[in-house]
């Protein structure tokens, strides 16, 4: 089996982060039919609604990053982790790598928002 490895704007994280990422995913999603439900059955105000951008959007980042094998926090701190050893970084040091990384980071957490609107906002017209 092929060990994961660092690829600028690419790669940033091995199977053990990716394992972490998608956890967040399902937590997220946990958290926001949860909180859906909850609102629907408290009849609590329609803009109530709109906080499940948060946990709609973490559900979205934790995802996205575990599909494109690659952390935005990191990529924003300039560090990866393709190792086995959750949390352990390496330091990104050449200056082109990072913008490739940041940009990659930028991408991530601009879908992850598009995602929490996305769903904050049918959830809000839907009641």
């Amino acid at each position: 089996m092929n060990q994961p490895r660092y690829i600028p704007g690419v790669c940033n994280i091995g199977p053990a982060e990716i394992a972490v990422r998608n956890r967040t995913g399902w937590i997220g999603i946990a958290l926001t039919a949860l909180l859906w439900v909850l609102g629907a059955y408290s009849h609590v105000g329609r803009s109530w609604f709109l906080l499940l951008f948060f946990p709609s959007a973490l559900s979205a980042v934790g995802f996205i990053q575990g599909a494109m094998h690659f952390c935005a926090a990191y990529g924003l701190r300039s560090v990866f982790n393709v190792a086995s050893d959750v949390g352990k970084t390496d330091t990104v040091l050449q200056e082109e790598f990072r913008a490739q990384d940041k940009k990659k980071a930028r991408q991530i957490l601009g879908y992850s928002i598009l995602a929490g609107l996305f769903v904050s906002l049918v959830a809000y017209l839907s009641t």
